[in-house]
């Protein structure tokens, strides 16, 4: 009897454990989809929203992530520019990391000068925020996107 108990305690241990490993190899952050800009959030010295920066007049902003790469595109009926990039990304402690590779006229301007766009990531249900954050860790504005089902 004491053996049954043994074997069935160990069996439980085993099933248990197993089961926690399951659990804690699942990534918390996962981008891959389509994802539409919401809105826009800009934040006091003291990482507080103070305005909410809406689109307006056709404004889109649309970003895709796919396999480690990411595509992205802007279209402002304002603006004749062309905006768009292309390249990778990773996710590591939350935070989320974009190396363009390729892009429009006036993005590569920006490139020229930053080609690694680096933000804090948080992950809602269906919609994702990517605050710009700089050396002493303040937030200036983020993004906020919506997954596109």
């Amino acid at each position: 009897m004491k053996t049954l108990i043994l074997i069935l305690c160990g069996m439980c241990s085993f099933f248990a454990i197993t089961q926690e490993n399951k659990t804690t190899a699942i990534e918390p952050y996962n981008l891959e989809g389509v994802w539409e800009l919401k809105h826009q959030f800009l934040y006091d010295d003291h990482n507080q929203i103070i305005d909410t920066v809406l689109n307006q007049n056709g404004y889109r902003q649309v970003k895709m992530y796919s396999k480690g790469k990411v595509m992205w595109t802007r279209y402002d009926p304002k603006d004749n520019n062309e905006w768009f990039g292309y390249g990778t990304y990773t996710i590591k402690d939350g935070m989320l990391e974009e190396r363009l590779e390729y892009a429009s006229g006036p993005m590569m301007k920006i490139v020229d000068t930053t080609q690694v766009f680096v933000f804090e990531l948080v992950m809602g249900t269906n919609s994702y925020q990517q605050i710009d954050v700089d050396k002493e860790g303040h937030y200036s504005q983020s993004e906020n996107y919506d997954k596109v089902q």
